[in-house]
């Protein structure tokens, strides 16, 4: 049908029908009035219409029937504005936001003034990023509707992003003039709030403290404006009235530590008797107030020091403060403070156990929850020391004490953690759990420590108790964005060797940032609306840096490790192998039955994937009917399964995907820069290796992992150096660090070996690398190692050595030391677990399984 016919007005009135049914979710009736239009043969190939029921059925989650509608409206009405931007609506919905923005510019070729492409074009272009595309949308915006707040607002952000602060600050101070004050208008305030942020970062100080000054009457957040103020008044060096802001501020919240430090900069505090005196003085004013009692004890020393320890120390103890020792705990950084703490706690212990008092002569008599308390606090610090025997000895009592208190069940379980002992770890959590069912704190920690054991179904049956009834907990705990409960799982499948299902939580974890960042879309019209600019630019910032979170850090570190680890040691089809029997065929009827299995295998999975996603895509249908949810088909995600991620054909390559992210974002960090490395040597890529090893450098030379990689790239250009164009090693001699330069991978890890012969980990790299550059000298690196003195090193460096024993790190010389070994680190750490044999282990669980026994005849008794 030529694109210049119109519907006559019947028809007209139907398609406008349908638009209104379309924007208020009443996808059937839409649908039928579509059908009713090209169900007459004069307009059965009128495009917008066309166009309109594959949006339509687009929402109703028919999404290839949809896209068979939208390309035949299109292709039968080319020029028109809806069809482009009905297609450009259904690749938004695919998530596929280029290919929409060049539908919406295809449309505005069509009709170059229609405001509604206009501002779905601004919003993906906000989405992408595309700043400059941004810029030009919201001036065209603006020249259309320049009596519309939002076109304002969303023209001056846009030079504000791309840091034209000048016409930004034009822009909103032209709006500014034409906004009516009235009383209280938190609106207006956060307006006049964002316009002084835009002068901030101009870098006009002076300027933004006299539009603050000026403007703070009709600014509704005053402590916000007032924090800015006091921080622009040390930056100009106007101390006195930096120091009555942080006055002002400190009697609204006594309790805020960076008040406090603001204020000993504001009056040039240096020597410690004037912080000191400081301090004294909002006690006095403040004397329920904890942080002017506990900021003194960071800087003073000596008898200054004890005295005012002691006073926070034992307040603390007779109110039963649990976490005092995590409060102190930064405070034994310091050795000659630890040391103070150490003999202060001592005499504590001492008197409350001999006279129930805190001082020598025994005077005062303390409540027995002070005995309690300081068994708690010297259990954690022992722990903290690493002196795990004489912190369970402690906590043991704390529990003859008082039997009831959660608390030193958690702490009995996390020393025994520390110690090496995860099973009874868990058990001490379980018990803590049991004590108090209803509390999701401790229901979510002892989850954790079951992780931790590699208990992972125990864990799931754990968090049970507070997902939704009738979902299993895995999948609501994925529903609801868990990621620490999936970051746990990651690793301990990893370490139980289980690397599809690792694989598969890295992978959730992935989408749930990227549906965060989808869901931005919310965002970029309500701040708008609703003037929260300020942080709806935090927002876009913190956007743009999202996947530098620890939660995804962490995913990606395990999916790179588990990935490179397949790459280096692709799982075998083990499982069809083991069901034929080979010593009754011949190698050629043996060699079809596998091929048969395998193939069968994979047919049977793609059956059930297939067989998933349709359920999957039944149920959201069914809720789009139920909710008429336009949305309900991008909602439909692949399934991941385990055993297909784990037998990927391109490990490196999924690897490089998580890696990307982590160079882009977090590159201040030695190990993504390792992690780099792992991927670029495998798939031979010199010159990344050796980006990868000189931003490391520059991070930390001394890394042990470091070392490892810079030995490994020595002798992979040793190896390879026929194989390298003149052009490749040209630049690699010009830019290798001054580390390597002019020496071979093995004088430059014997000259390793030689400045660290004091430390385990350090010497377990060295000699890992020294008989992997020289397999000759490994029955030497082994006995060097196995006679290494244990006193002062630690639990995870141990367990190291003894693990690379057991694999073919070391070859038969490891192997054959691994027991006595084993012996060796048992002796020096009693409680960990791995170093025990299974007699020891049954022993012990026999001897826990009498005590239980006893226990409970005893309260029968």
């Amino acid at each position: 049908m030529p694109s210049n016919v119109t519907l006559p007005p019947k028809e007209n009135a139907l398609f406008k029908r349908i638009l209104r049914c379309y924007e208020h979710k009443q996808y059937k009736n839409g649908l039928k009035f579509a059908n009713k239009i090209l169900s007459n043969p004069k307009y059965s190939e009128h495009g917008e219409t066309q166009a309109m029921k594959g949006l339509i059925l687009n929402c109703l989650g028919k999404k290839e029937e949809a896209y068979d509608n939208v390309r035949k409206g299109l292709k039968n009405d080319v020029k028109s504005h809806v069809c482009w931007h009905v297609y450009g609506l259904l690749q938004r919905s695919d998530k596929k936001y280029s290919e929409a923005i060049k539908c919406y510019r295809n449309a505005l070729r069509c009709d170059k003034d229609n405001m509604q492409i206009l501002r779905d074009l601004s919003l993906l272009q906000i989405q992408m990023r595309d700043l400059e595309g941004y810029k030009e949308t919201r001036h065209q915006l603006f020249t259309l509707r320049p009596t519309h707040r939002a076109s304002w607002i969303g023209f001056a952000m846009s030079y504000h992003l791309l840091k034209d602060y000048d016409m930004a600050l034009k822009i909103l101070e032209e709006f500014r003039k034409t906004q009516k004050k009235t009383g209280y208008d938190y609106e207006y305030g956060e307006l006049l709030m964002y316009q002084n942020m835009v002068l901030k970062e101009s870098g006009d100080i002076e300027g933004a403290l006299e539009h603050l000054n000026q403007y703070e009457s009709v600014i509704c957040d005053k402590i916000s404006m007032k924090e800015t103020r006091g921080k622009y008044l040390l930056i100009l060096g106007r101390a006195q009235e930096a120091e009555a802001v942080y006055q002002d501020l400190l009697s609204r919240n006594p309790e805020n530590h960076e008040y406090y430090r603001q204020l000993e900069l504001s009056r040039s505090l240096e020597t410690e008797n004037e912080r000191l005196g400081l301090y004294e003085e909002y006690q006095t004013k403040y004397p329920r107030a904890m942080a002017p009692k506990r900021l003194p004890l960071n800087f003073l020393t000596g008898e200054n020091f004890d005295t005012h320890l002691y006073k926070y120390v034992t307040s603390a103890l007779r109110k039963g403060v649990p976490p005092l020792f995590v409060d102190l705990k930064p405070l034994y950084s310091n050795p000659e403070k630890q040391n103070q703490i150490e003999k202060m706690f001592d005499k504590l212990l001492t008197n409350l156990t001999e006279k129930s008092s805190f001082d020598d002569e025994g005077k005062v008599k303390e409540s027995p929850t002070c005995l309690l308390w300081t068994y708690y606090y010297l259990a954690q610090q022992h722990d903290h020391l690493a002196d795990f025997t004489k912190a369970l000895e402690l906590i043991n009592k704390a529990i003859d004490h008082t039997p009831t208190l959660i608390e030193l069940f958690m702490l009995k379980g996390k020393i025994y953690k520390h110690a090496g002992d995860p099973e009874k770890a868990v058990e001490c959590l379980d018990e803590a759990q049991s004590m108090d069912t209803a509390d999701r704190y401790i229901n979510c920690k002892c989850a954790k420590y079951m992780l931790r054991a590699n208990k992972v179904k125990d864990a799931e049956t754990m968090c049970a108790k507070f997902t939704r009834e009738g979902v299993p907990a895995m999948e609501n705990l994925n529903e609801m964005q868990c990621m620490w409960f999936q970051s746990e799982c990651a690793r301990a499948y990893q370490r139980s060797g289980e690397y599809g299902e690792a694989l598969k939580k890295c992978y959730e974890i992935d989408r749930h940032f990227t549906e965060i960042i989808e869901d931005q879309f919310d965002f970029h019209t309500y701040c708008m609306r609703k003037m929260t600019l300020k942080a709806y630019v935090t927002l876009l910032r913190l956007e743009d840096e999202l996947r530098s979170h620890k939660f995804y850090y962490q995913a990606a570190e395990v999916a790179i490790q588990t990935l490179v680890q397949l790459h280096d040691k692709p799982l075998q089809d083990t499982d069809n192998e083991a069901e034929i029997n080979a010593d009754d065929l011949d190698p050629s009827e043996l060699k079809k039955r596998l091929n048969k299995a395998k193939k069968a295998k994979k047919k049977a999975e793609q059956e059930k994937a297939v067989k998933c996603q349709e359920n999957k895509k039944k149920e959201m249908h069914n809720k789009s009917k139920r909710k008429g949810d336009d949305d309900a088909e991008s909602q439909v995600k692949e399934e991941l399964i385990a055993d297909k991620l784990a037998r990927t054909e391109t490990p490196l390559e999924e690897a490089s995907k998580f890696l990307e992210p982590l160079l882009l974002l977090v590159g201040n960090s030695i190990n993504t820069h390792l992690m780099a490395f792992e991927v670029y040597i495998r798939k031979g890529k010199v010159l990344l290796m050796l980006q990868a090893i000189k931003k490391a450098t520059a991070i930390d030379a001394s890394n042990k992992k470091l070392h490892s990689c810079l030995v490994r790239f020595l002798q992979h250009i040793e190896k390879h150096r026929q194989d390298l164009s003149d052009t490749i090693l040209k630049v690699v001699e010009s830019s290798m660090p001054d580390l390597i330069k002019n020496t071979t991978a093995s004088k430059l890890n014997d000259s390793f070996l030689a400045s660290n012969t004091a430390d385990l980990h350090s010497l377990l790299v060295g000699y890992s690398l020294q008989v992997c550059l020289d397999p000759s000298k490994s029955e030497q690196a082994v006995n060097l190692l196995k006679e290494f003195p244990l006193a002062g090193q630690t639990l995870a460096d141990s367990r190291a050595v003894f693990e690379a024993f057991q694999d073919d790190t070391f070859g038969e010389a490891g192997s054959a030391a691994a027991d006595d070994y084993k012996a060796k680190c048992g002796a020096h750490f009693p409680l960990a677990r791995c170093f025990k044999d299974p007699q020891e282990l049954q022993a012990e669980n026999h001897t826990d399984s009498l005590t239980t026994d006893m226990d409970g005849l005893a309260v029968i008794d």
